[in-house]
C-alpha cells in the first residue's frame, strides 16, 4: 500500500493512500497533478518525435495516406505539449524537458502498432486526468485536456484504420 504525503501551500501536510482502499486514483494533490502532467508532457514529446520520424520513414503505397496523417499528428502533439506545459506552469510546476523513449522499427506495421499503443495509453491517462482535475475543482484545466482527448481519440482511429483493425476499447483496461 503506497501512502503519499505532500506539504500544501498553507503548511499543512496531506496524506492519502492511492489504492482501492484509500482515496482512489481520482483524488490527487496539486503537487501530484503536476507530476502526472509532467508524465503526460513527456508522452507528448515522445509522440512528436515518433510522428516526425514515422511519417518520413514509412514506405510503400499502402502507407502514403497514413504518413501524411502522421505529419499532421506531429503538429497536433506539439500543440498538446504547449497546452500541458501551460497547465503545469499554472499549477506552479516546471515543465519537464525529457521525452519518454521512442521505439523504432524497420517494419511499418510495427511502427504503427507502437503509435497505437502509445495513443491508447494517452487516451486512458487523459480520461483519468480530467477526473483528477475536476476533483480538484480545476474545471478549465479539465476542459483543456478534454479538447486534447478529442484529438488523441482521432489519432487512435487513424492508426487503427491504417492497421485494418477496430479501435481498441481502453475503457475496460
Amino acid at each position: 500500500m503506497q501512502t503519499t504525503q505532500r506539504k500544501e501551500a498553507n503548511g499543512a501536510t496531506q496524506s492519502g493512500e492511492n489504492t482501492a482502499e484509500g482515496v482512489g486514483p481520482n483524488v490527487v494533490t496539486r503537487a501530484q497533478l503536476i507530476d502526472l502532467l509532467n508524465e503526460d508532457l513527456a508522452g507528448e514529446y515522445q509522440a512528436i518525435i515518433s510522428y516526425v520520424i514515422y511519417s518520413q520513414v514509412l514506405k510503400g503505397a499502402q502507407y502514403m495516406k497514413i504518413a501524411m496523417e502522421l505529419e499532421k499528428h506531429a503538429g497536433e502533439e506539439l500543440s498538446h505539449a504547449l497546452i500541458i506545459s501551460k497547465q503545469i506552469d499554472y499549477l506552479g510546476g516546471m515543465p519537464t524537458t525529457q521525452p519518454k523513449p521512442v521505439k523504432t522499427s524497420e517494419k511499418a506495421e510495427e511502427m504503427l502498432r507502437f503509435d497505437l499503443t502509445n495513443e491508447n495509453n494517452t487516451v486512458r491517462r487523459y480520461r483519468q486526468r480530467i477526473r483528477q482535475c475536476e476533483a480538484l475543482g480545476e474545471y478549465a484545466m479539465a476542459e483543456q485536456i478534454r479538447q486534447i482527448l478529442i484529438q488523441e481519440q482521432d489519432h487512435q482511429i487513424d492508426l487503427a484504420t491504417a492497421l485494418g483493425i477496430n479501435v481498441p476499447d481502453v475503457s475496460k483496461e
